[in-house]
């Protein structure tokens, strides 16, 4: 089975080619959501957070407390670290087991979509980069609209990431999203032909 990375930066629009791929019979795992899945109430990964970090990255319904983690892993590098250290390996094995069921099911062709792979390095594990690509002021109107924030917000947010030229340049596909969704069908379906020659 060949599989792919998937990523972009904020507001390229890498969900929306997610879903158009998931639509065309290319399954996607979404890395996010396997993230929820190793940290969810009953889960070792979770029972480890609360051991490393106390009781206190709780909501009171027993999830983790998701803005008060983040608070905190920003302003230590150290809890960052630590909450890596756990949530990482259990992250990539469940992705792992979802790859392996698919290809056990016969499945030619999959990705996994996730929004840091080439920051944190998971993007070698795959055999080709896919990277969502739009400009920058495409970007911030998106985030704009999708977060009810303001342009400047947007943009701070924006220039955190790696920039997307430095992205682009490990790519082994690009897939431009400026130009609305029939254009995007256009290039996912481009894609999709590329990736399975």
């Amino acid at each position: 089975m060949r599989v792919f990375g998937l990523t972009g930066g904020i507001g390229t629009g890498k969900s929306t080619v997610a879903g158009l791929l998931r639509a065309r019979d290319v399954p996607v795992i979404d890395a996010d959501q396997v993230a929820r899945e190793v940290v969810a109430p009953g889960s070792d990964g979770l029972a480890a957070i609360v051991e490393a970090f106390g009781a206190d990255v709780l909501s009171a319904d027993g999830t983790l407390d998701r803005p008060a983690m983040r608070a905190r892993i920003m302003a230590d590098a150290g809890a960052r670290a630590a909450l890596e250290a756990i949530t990482h390996p259990r992250i990539g094995a469940r992705i792992g087991e979802q790859l392996a069921a698919l290809a056990h099911g016969g499945c030619a062709l999959a990705g996994v979509e996730a929004a840091l792979m080439v920051e944190t390095g998971t993007a070698a594990r795959y055999e080709r980069l896919v990277v969502v690509n739009a400009p920058a002021d495409v970007q911030i109107a998106r985030v704009v609209a999708r977060d009810h924030v303001t342009p400047e917000q947007a943009a701070s947010v924006l220039a955190a990431q790696w920039p997307m030229e430095r992205k682009l340049a490990l790519a082994h596909h690009v897939v431009q999203n400026d130009d609305g969704l029939d254009a995007l069908e256009r290039e996912v379906d481009r894609l999709i032909s590329e990736l399975r020659s």
